[in-house]
């Protein structure tokens, strides 16, 4: 710990660039803890505007408001004047503390953290920790012992490996609770007799022979195909040996494919046999990374990455995306290559943590991973060629169809915001309605609303447009306070064109509301049967061709606004049709409850158990007990 006189000497020593440190600021860079962490720079708003990590928050904070320092220590330099205040939380480890900082960033979106494009999104594949480990699909990353692979960018991708590791290897996908060599079912399911799953719910399958098979997988997900082979050729060997020629040919056949694609994706050696090659592409603001992942000496992966930059230099770019791709990946490769020297020795000592081994970064000079490594970057580049070409029709398409949709509703200009509102309802129940956004001219999800209809009694469309719409103009006469910050304010900020999924009689009533509201908003209603558009107060629909992109447009935002609502209302109905006499208790959350009924089959199973039976779930203690019984209507006197 520094006293404070220590620290005014070292500040005037450094000779601090910052043109004032702000008092609250001054006070954090005296406590920090010398330790591994996370620090959060936040502005005067308590925007949270910069995520960092640090081996040692102490010096690395510090460095910010001093002059000189290491390469690539003040990355954010120029932002250090919007700093109004620290905040940090320690980590055990510099892992964690990567970890944690990568969630942080997909949390808080700050404005100068690098990173990239909905990485919110990527889908993994998850093997479990379970001793009978079952494969699935997740966006989430929990860390709960379990091996995940990927991230892949695209949906179509993480179903394609799921896809062959079923065709190739036998394991469970389902939830149930599976005890070494216990029966869990009466009877297997459907996938056992296909020959997808080895059947470890019979008790009839030691762990150790299931745990090769999930070898197998993990060897195929991590692009160790020798190893997946030999675990195949294995199996192979075995069900010939057990005269079942029917399973060895299957085993052979998937052998001589794995083999086949082996060669295929072998790379020349004269490189690491295991390494991730990156390259960058940079247009102006515009920045895509391309990651080729080389494994047992063969390219078994090529993604492309868009990431958000601003104006950083590149060293700084690779930098980010390094720390923000390997924090959330399901391994670190023992070498990296790229095309920039990187001097940041500390994200170095985090990828070693996050490996638990020796990482290093470096620059190929010469020879095939050289190559390979101009093959990234012209990928890289031909991706963000072919996405800003993309992107300037898409731009073309908007501006075209805002100045059809305004010269056909007689509009002052094109409306920068359109707003469309749906309601969906089953003879009045579960009766929801959506708010769906475009701006300028693009779908905006973020800004989708929905609500719940609270005051309408039966099927009533009009009633039910009416309290949609009053609860989302008074949203807008809310103060920035009230409505959350920034983002929340500018989601209900007044539409320029407000769109009514419906004719005549909804557009009337929506009028009403708006002259209530004091609102002078332009208002349509777009009519499913013949796509007619309604204005305000008109005798005759106005009917556009079926090609014009203005009626496009709205169509769109139309179908958005019906896909949310029905979507909204589905889960409403859902939610009621699997509620059980078990909600409420308190105490019984979602996971207890599961378990409970995994153990015992059903409510009237648990009511049917003795309290100390139930306290063998986990949670679960004899008050607990008593409390799920007493809910059952269980009386033991």
């Amino acid at each position: 710990m520094h006293s404070v006189a220590e620290l005014e000497i070292d500040v005037a020593r450094e000779h601090i660039a910052a043109p004032v440190v702000p008092d609250a600021v001054a006070a954090a860079l005296r406590v920090l803890p010398d330790a591994p962490g996370v620090y959060l720079f936040s502005d005067e708003t308590g925007k949270i505007i910069y995520v960092g990590k640090a081996t040692r928050l102490t010096q690395r904070v510090r460095s910010y408001w001093q002059s000189g320092g290491e390469p690539g220590a003040h990355r954010i330099r120029d932002a250090i004047a919007e700093v109004a205040t620290v905040d940090w939380t320690v980590t055990d480890s510099p892992k964690e503390a990567l970890l944690l900082e990568a969630t942080l960033v997909r949390r808080h979106l700050p404005k100068y953290n690098i990173r990239l494009r909905d990485d919110r999104s990527y889908p993994y594949i998850r093997v479990t920790a379970d001793p009978y480990p079952r494969v699935e699909r997740t966006r989430r990353l929990v860390r709960d012992g379990s091996r995940y692979f990927g991230p892949y960018t695209t949906p179509g991708s993480v179903n394609a490996a799921m896809e062959a590791i079923k065709r190739l290897f036998q394991f469970r996908t389902c939830e149930i609770s599976i005890k070494p060599m216990e029966r869990a079912l009466d009877r297997p399911c459907l996938l056992y007799d296909l020959k997808r799953c080895q059947g470890p719910c019979l008790g009839n399958v030691p762990v150790g022979d299931y745990h090769r098979e999930i070898d197998g997988v993990q060897h195929f997900l991590g692009g160790r195909s020798q190893a997946a082979i030999t675990v195949l050729t294995s199996r192979m060997e075995s069900a010939a040996e057990r005269e079942a020629f029917e399973d060895a040919a299957r085993l052979r056949d998937a052998v001589r494919s794995l083999e086949v694609t082996f060669d295929e994706q072998k790379v020349p050696t004269s490189g690491r046999p295991d390494e991730d090659v990156l390259g960058i592409a940079r247009h102006g603001r515009h920045v895509a990374v391309a990651c080729f992942q080389i494994r047992d000496s063969a390219l078994v992966g090529r993604d492309v990455h868009r990431v958000e930059a601003g104006d950083s230099q590149d060293e700084e770019v690779i930098a980010g995306f390094v720390a923000n791709y390997y924090a959330r990946a399901g391994e670190v490769p023992p070498s990296i290559a790229l095309g920039i020297e990187m001097r940041d020795r500390e994200l170095l000592e985090f990828l070693s943590a996050r490996r638990d081994g020796r990482v290093e970064m470096r620059v190929p000079q010469r020879g095939d991973r050289a190559r390979i490594l101009r093959l990234a970057e012209r990928n890289a580049e031909e991706w963000l060629i072919r996405r800003e070409a993309e992107e300037d029709a898409d731009r073309e398409r908007a501006d075209a169809a805002l100045t059809a949709i305004s010269t056909a509703l007689g509009l002052d200009g094109a409306p920068s915001r359109i707003e469309c509102v749906d309601v969906s309802t089953i003879q009045g129940a579960f009766t929801v309605s959506s708010l769906t956004v475009a701006v300028e001219g693009q779908l905006a999800p973020k800004e989708y609303r929905r609500f719940r209809i609270k005051s309408v009694i039966g099927q009533d469309d009009f009633a039910a447009h009416a309290e949609a719409l009053t609860r989302r103009f008074a949203r807008s006469g809310l103060g920035r306070e009230e409505r959350k910050g920034e983002a929340e304010s500018r989601a209900w900020s007044l539409p320029d064109l407000l769109v009514i999924d419906g004719g005549r009689g909804q557009v009337s009533a929506a009028a009403a509301v708006m002259d209530a509201a004091g609102m002078t908003i332009p208002l349509v209603g777009l009519a499913k049967e013949r796509e007619e558009l309604w204005l305000r107060g008109a005798v005759t629909p106005i009917v556009l061709p079926a090609t014009d992109p203005g009626l496009r447009l709205v169509q769109r935002l139309r179908d958005e606004a019906h896909r949310f609502a029905i979507g909204y209302h589905r889960t409403l109905r859902s939610r009621a049709a699997t509620a059980s006499r078990l909600d409420g208790i308190r105490g019984l959350g979602p996971i207890k409850r599961k378990a409970l009924l995994r153990k015992f089959g059903s409510a009237a199973g648990i009511a049917a158990a003795p309290p100390e039976a139930l306290t063998e779930v986990p949670g679960v203690d004899l008050a607990l007990a008593a409390r799920i019984l007493a809910a059952l209507g269980v009386d033991r006197g």
